[in-house]
């Protein structure tokens, strides 16, 4: 028996919800292109595009015959997915800057802003509202308002659990970093979630990035600290506390010794290394990653000797990564991606005498420092989709259509099969809303 089968306005609910998802990636349709994808009667599908596009989900179009079509009377109708409908907001709650998007229900980015937070970034009050101000520009300059928002995601620098929240540890970096997001910024009629930044990135890679056509991958943040998005089999791998991923076990592995990341390491080796002195004169007075790995391809043989040593260091994580989960690739993502070049080169010839297993490709991502508030939005639109009719922008229709000419069927893609399942890479919902 169906999954779907029940009450006459439980099975209404999944032919709308049938009717919708067609309706949400097919363009301007009319009732028989409906039809033909869920295999409904003429009669119901009328009656389920007028009830979606009462509820707002639909847009009625003018009717336009299409070439070719010589039949007599009125053309037929005809509707498309109303993309505006809704909104969804992706944040990636960093350290020391927040960026927030801001979605249309087909997935275009409408508009983005960013906040750089003061004092470190370690203030509740600074973090809270950082994320707050910078929702609200963003939305600002997308035309749209905080009640046309159905699901909003928060990516944080720290393990989140089925709550959202950080799970008990002596680390007090995670707890600073998500100080009960979740509850902060719950709003009546909107849901929010809050995951780790890594799992956001991996996301969205997989989506529209370097892990395209991959099964088995790994989202390397590596610009501050290490923190792994895992893609294994398809499946996002989150573990009991939301912790899979977290890197502190390179505190154990000769010759990394820590979870910092290629920034942070290079300022460290600048600062620290008395044998770097000449280097650090020929950089800016404060230097990034970039302006190492810049000068090592123009020549400079001290920052030659800094990409070599961190691209064997790159080489020993992913080493540690690829022996352990058996991936495809590693994609070195956040700001420092664009300028990794030179670094993964070294670590792609080094990493074949650290491994056993077949090594994986190791790239820079393509969507660098944006991966984890497009990845926000991923994984918000897969929330949405899942169950948009949980998420209806107005109540629920009951009534029938006026002469039914038979009684109402399940959906042709819906017979035998449950409704609404999540995206996969999705991952559990950890939502709150008021």
């Amino acid at each position: 028996m169906s999954a779907i089968s029940g009450s006459p306005q439980q099975l209404r609910r999944a032919n709308l919800a049938a009717v919708l998802d067609f309706a949400w990636d097919a363009g301007p349709f009319t009732a028989t292109d409906a039809i033909d994808a869920t295999g409904l009667t003429r009669t119901t599908v009328l009656g389920l595009c007028d009830d979606l596009v009462g509820l707002g989900w639909l847009r009625e179009l003018s009717p336009e015959r299409l070439p070719g079509d010589r039949a007599k009377g009125r053309p037929a109708r005809r509707y498309a997915f109303d993309r505006r409908a809704g909104h969804v907001v992706g944040v990636d709650a960093g350290q020391h800057r927040v960026t927030a998007s801001v979605a249309d229900l087909a997935g275009a980015v409408l508009a983005r802003a960013t906040r750089v937070l003061e004092a470190g970034g370690e203030d509740r009050a600074t973090r809270v509202g950082g994320v707050r101000d910078a929702v609200v520009d963003a939305l600002g300059r997308a035309g749209a308002h905080a009640g046309s928002v159905l699901v909003t995601v928060v990516g944080v620098p720290a393990p989140t659990d089925g709550l959202g929240r950080p799970p008990a540890s002596a680390d007090r970096f995670w707890a600073r970093m998500n100080p009960d997001l979740l509850a902060a910024l719950a709003r009546p009629g909107q849901h929010v979630v809050v995951d780790n930044d890594a799992n956001l990135a991996a996301i969205a890679e997989g989506a529209v990035g370097a892990g395209v056509g991959a099964r088995s991958f790994v989202t390397l943040l590596s610009g501050e600290r290490f923190g792994a998005g895992l893609m294994v089999d398809g499946v996002l791998l989150r573990g009991r506390h939301g912790g899979a991923g977290e890197m502190h076990v390179l505190d154990l592995v000769d010759g990394v010794g820590s979870a910092s990341g290629l920034a942070a390491t290079v300022r460290q080796w600048l600062t620290e290394d008395a044998g770097l002195a000449r280097l650090r004169r020929r950089l800016p007075a404060e230097p990034e990653f970039a302006d190492v790995t810049t000068a090592a391809l123009a020549g400079d043989p001290d920052a030659q000797r800094v990409v070599d040593r961190l691209g064997d260091r790159l080489a020993r994580v992913c080493a540690v990564l690829g022996g352990l989960l058996d991936v495809e690739r590693v994609i070195v993502g956040g700001a420092v991606a664009g300028s990794a070049g030179p670094v993964l080169e070294r670590t792609t010839a080094s990493l074949a005498s650290y491994m056993h297993l077949p090594v994986p490709e190791v790239v820079a991502s393509t969507l660098g420092a944006d991966g984890v508030h497009l990845g926000a939005v991923r994984r918000a639109l897969a929330l949405v989709r899942a169950d948009p009719l949980a998420l209806t922008l107005r109540e629920v229709p009951t009534s029938e259509p006026a002469e039914p000419a038979e009684p109402e069927q399940p959906a042709a893609r819906d017979r035998g099969a449950a409704v609404g399942q999540p995206d996969r890479a999705a991952g559990t919902p950890a939502t709150a809303s008021a």
